[in-house]
């Protein structure tokens, strides 16, 4: 299961994931997430994650993607931490 989520953020901010299972979490711009979509290979902040919550810091100002994949029937959670 993924989830997907466009944000405008800024220099500084923050991604916070939580989860009930270990899963991946990555920060990428549109140009990487169209990669993504496609099957190709990706650059993007994040990783694995088996203690959460996850936070992510954004490197810059713009529109950030954030993907989450997680096990069939995890229940999660995204909030933003703004500078």
């Amino acid at each position: 299961m993924a989830m997907h989520s466009r944000e405008h953020l800024n220099a500084g901010d923050a991604v916070i994931i939580d989860c009930t299972h270990q899963c991946n979490v990555m920060v990428m711009d549109d140009a990487n997430y169209h990669r993504y979509r496609r099957g190709d290979r990706v650059q993007f902040y994040g990783g694995g994650y088996r203690r959460l919550p996850a936070v992510i810091g954004v490197p810059s100002s713009g529109y950030w993607n954030v993907v989450l994949e997680a096990p069939a029937g995890a229940r999660y959670g995204m909030r933003l931490r703004r500078r």
